[in-house]
């Protein structure tokens, strides 16, 4: 009886210890505004809230709208899709260390580059009330991947009923 509880509780904390999350291997990590919480022992570059810019993401993509020019070179290739770019966001809502994490194509990385170096007066991510630098991911879109369709459904009457 004793070994069957020795090597149950052996089993136990080897399965927890293999359940730890891996130490911080320099990857991205994408915050999220909805997914945000305050911690009660958080590493300390964790934020309680993540970075905002002004308007959200619909001032955002408009912010994308208006000030990217399109690569004639991609636009003649028909390239289209989002370039993946990582940034720092800083403590007084500047934008700084923009690099590319995910490539399109050189014209168009280059453009996401410059467009987002331009985005300012974001709301800083903070933690415990005192504003901290965090790494954000921002998809900025090229092409027929900035577009939204939608798709109209004709409603067809159910056994002669008229709407």
């Amino acid at each position: 009886m004793k070994i069957l509880f020795v090597s149950l509780a052996l089993l136990a904390a080897l399965s927890a210890h293999a359940q730890q999350p891996a130490p911080a291997t320099g990857q991205t990590i994408v915050l999220q505004p909805g997914h945000m919480q305050v911690q009660r022992n958080p590493a300390a570059n964790r934020p309680d809230r993540a970075p905002v810019y002004p308007g959200g993401e619909q001032a955002m993509g408009l912010f994308f709208l208006e000030h990217i020019n399109y690569p004639a070179a991609a636009k003649a290739a028909g390239t289209y899709g989002k370039v993946l770019v990582n940034a720092t966001v800083n403590e007084d809502g500047t934008i700084s260390n923009p690099v590319v994490a995910g490539s399109l194509s050189p014209e168009c990385d280059a453009e996401a580059l410059r467009v987002v170096s331009l985005l300012a007066g974001w709301q800083p991510a903070m933690r415990r009330g005192h504003p901290l630098p965090v790494l954000v991911q921002l998809p900025v879109p090229f092409g027929e991947a900035g577009v939204m369709h939608v798709e109209q459904v004709q409603r067809k009457p159910a056994h002669g009923k008229r709407y």
